[in-house]
């Protein structure tokens, strides 16, 4: 068998926590902070970060953008750029980490529903627009991302499934019109009900054909599925390939690419002398994918338990601890990176197991579902399997154009 031709370098980051008081730290920025932590972050041999405003912070009034918070993200946009790392800006927070965060002009008696009210639609355009506007120059620029998992705004903005695509096309636009044609990439994100939640607005069709590349956010507690399986299972080390996989079955595209770009290692789910195995099958098992862009961990920092009513997860996802001091979770996901780096070769795959389920179905694909475990299987048993639609698998020219040759039904 020949020896497959070197893959596209893949891209490796960390979604950027700020050490010192969380994303509150915009209410006070301190650039000498800032920096401290990316050059912490770029000396894991990392080479982006992904960064979050607080949408009340920069939109405060419907009519408002506050020029100070867009020259604040600029101005971290080019602190990480002295530390060589290039920059992913999410726009509209919204969701981060159990806290939601709304301008009061959406709030109490100003209520509008983010997702359907015209205004509210128009507002988080305009603010796109004016970041994408703000950010295009910069060289080291990623790109604009609409906001961090608006998806799990639902439950307080209930959307239907036209109302979700009208959304996206409208602020994706608004992105593309800030950045100009050709700079950079516009993109959106979802967390894991997208893919495995029966009837939820956010379909994978959406993430896999809108915007210019497909992210997913394969956490271990999607499902239970750490809890279901353990955490040193298959199933859990495998989980960000088979959502890179999950994925490239629902895009129109083939080779369109795929960005792991919220994966981590929780406690409990995750137990702390677990992490750094977990962390180094995760990038292994994911590089196996074609067509995938690059992972980003999540997160750079650990919350300080000094802040209080998070859940307890989220104050031990970071690389380094609370003080800035590297864990060993750092040390094995810096030395799988420097290991892929430049040496990655991937064979295509041309196997497929067909996913025959619908939006009411999707659960089916999550952990627990019964395509979820007939894929681990094939996995665990050495197999490489890719994802086929039902719908596309008597498709000859989509198989061909994604190398498959042999398809499975579960």
């Amino acid at each position: 068998m020949s020896t497959p031709p070197p893959a596209p370098e893949l891209r490796f980051g960390v979604n950027y926590t700020p050490r010192r008081g969380w994303f509150h730290a915009w209410q006070d920025f301190h650039a000498d902070h800032t920096r401290e932590d990316l050059a912490q972050i770029a000396g894991l041999g990392l080479d982006h970060i992904r960064v979050f405003h607080l949408w009340p912070l920069l939109q405060p009034n419907r009519a408002l953008v506050r020029t100070a918070a867009v020259d604040q993200l600029v101005q971290l946009v080019d602190l990480a750029a002295e530390s060589g790392l290039d920059v992913l800006v999410d726009g509209v927070q919204g969701h981060l980490s159990s806290f939601d965060f709304y301008p009061e002009w959406t709030r109490s008696w100003h209520h509008r529903n983010v997702f359907t009210d015209p205004d509210a639609i128009a507002a988080q355009a305009t603010l796109l627009r004016t970041l994408g506007r703000a950010l295009a120059s910069r060289p080291n620029l990623i790109g604009l991302q609409l906001g961090n998992e608006l998806n799990n705004l639902v439950e307080h903005n209930p959307v239907t499934l036209a109302e979700v695509d009208h959304y996206l096309d409208t602020l994706l636009a608004a992105a593309r019109e800030g950045l100009g044609d050709g700079v950079g990439l516009v993109t959106h994100s979802a967390y894991d009900a997208a893919w495995y939640g029966d009837g939820h607005p956010f379909t994978p069709q959406a993430s896999a054909r809108k915007g210019d590349l497909t992210t997913v956010h394969p956490w271990v507690f999607s499902a239970d599925c750490a809890r279901r399986y353990g955490p040193r299972s298959p199933q859990v080390r495998h989980l960000a390939e088979y959502g890179t996989e999950l994925a490239k079955a629902y895009a129109t595209a083939p080779g369109r690419p795929v960005w792991v770009q919220e994966t981590g290692a929780p406690e409990p789910h995750i137990p702390a002398a677990d992490a750094p195995d977990f962390a180094r099958a995760t990038l292994l098992n994911a590089a196996d994918c074609t067509d995938l862009w690059g992972v980003t961990w999540w997160c750079s920092h650990d919350v300080d338990r000094a802040l209080a009513d998070f859940p307890e997860l989220e104050y031990t996802l970071g690389l380094f601890d609370a003080q800035g001091r590297p864990k060993p979770i750092a040390a094995a996901l810096a030395e799988t990176v420097a290991e892929l780096r430049g040496k990655r070769s991937v064979r295509a795959r041309d196997t497929a197991l067909v996913l025959n389920c619908t939006p009411a179905t999707r659960s089916v694909s999550g952990p627990g579902g019964a395509f979820f475990e007939a894929w681990m299987g094939l996995r665990t048993e050495g197999a490489r399997p890719a994802v086929v639609l039902a719908e596309r698998a008597e498709d000859e020219h989509h198989l061909a154009a994604r190398g498959l040759k042999v398809l499975i039904r579960p």
